[in-house]
Parts: structure tokens; sequence; C-alpha cells
């Protein structure tokens, strides 16, 4: 089967200026790139979308923070997944949607939501791969009081990811392996 593209939070409340300065500005451009070579028929798109439940969040459900990003929104027809937690796996159906197939995960925040489903996604035995330039963060301070950029914070969060819960790859080495995906082959080469 061919690998599911998962994308995670990518709605309007992300821009909010209170998040602070964010890394890779390019990655809803890749995001659409992923989108664009999956909607040709290369395996299914699940829009995750966060529905918080805190008072203070971004994200409430019937806010219109709470819509998609135009240019990563879903088209009639694709999957959307509402979430409660930060795994896309907790409080969803998404294990059993993408049973037997190797993932692809994009989106927001790299150290929160993201990192939260492609932990979840190792951890019940999915092949995963990180798109790493089609994922962002924000500066924040460390546990000690540093100041870390969100280029740090991102980089940290690859590093722990990297190799026991994922294969982090930008979206063109993504594209590449896509391009060559065989379906004897249970994840992307």
């Amino acid at each position: 089967m061919s690998p599911a593209l998962i994308l995670i939070d990518l709605q309007l409340a992300i821009d909010d200026p209170s998040w602070g300065r964010r890394n890779n500005l390019g990655a809803e451009a890749n995001v659409g790139l992923l989108l664009d070579h999956w909607r040709h028929g290369n395996g299914p798109i699940v829009h995750v979308r966060h529905d918080s439940r805190e008072p203070n969040s971004k994200y409430p459900p019937g806010q219109p923070l709470h819509a998609f990003k135009p240019g990563t929104a879903p088209l009639p027809g694709e999957s959307v997944l509402s979430k409660t937690t930060c795994s896309a796996f907790l409080s969803t159906d998404l294990a059993e949607r993408v049973a037997g197939r190797s993932l692809v995960i994009a989106g927001v925040i790299t150290n929160s939501s993201v990192e939260s489903t492609v932990r979840s996604a190792g951890d019940l035995g999915f092949s995963v791969t990180l798109a790493h330039d089609a994922c962002f963060t924000f500066g924040k301070r460390d546990w000690f009081g540093v100041e870390r950029s969100a280029d740090q914070v991102h980089g940290m969060t690859l590093a722990n990811l990297h190799g026991e819960y994922c294969r982090v790859l930008t979206t063109s080495e993504i594209l590449c392996a896509v391009e060559t995906y065989s379906p004897s082959s249970p994840s992307l080469p």
C-alpha cells in the first residue's frame, strides 16, 4: 500500500503573533508540494485538526482561527480528523484509518503535536518519515531559563525522533522516495 500523508494542526491559530518567532518560513510551501503529489494518486491524505478544550487555547472549535490555513486546507473528499490531545492517535481512529501503511508526517508544532504523533506512531509499529522542512516551531525558554531559538528547538526535536521513532527527511527527499516507491516494500525507500 502507498504511504499515507498525515498533516498536523495546520490551522490559522498557528499564525497568532503570541507564539513568537518561528522557523521554516517555507514549511507551508513544502506541505503544498507534498499535498500536490499525494493528490495525484499517491495515497490517502489525513488532515488533523486540533479541537482544544483548554480555556486559554488558540484552537477552540467554532472560532475563526480554528479554520485550516489556505494552501494546506483539505479538498472535498480528503479525510479530516479532529483531535483533543497532542497525539493524533490518542483521541481518534487514525491508527485504524492508516493501518498497514507507512506514514509521512508534516505540520505543527514540531516539539508538540508533531512530536507526540510521531512518537505514538512509532510506538504503534508504523514506519514513519517526518518531513522536517514541512514542519515548524517557535523559540522557547528551556527548563534552566536559557532562551532557545525556533531552529534550536526544532533541531533538538528532530534529533530526539530520528532513528527510534522515524526517519527525518526533506520534502524533496520524500518526493524522490515516493517516485521510486514499490508496493512490495512496506515503507519508503
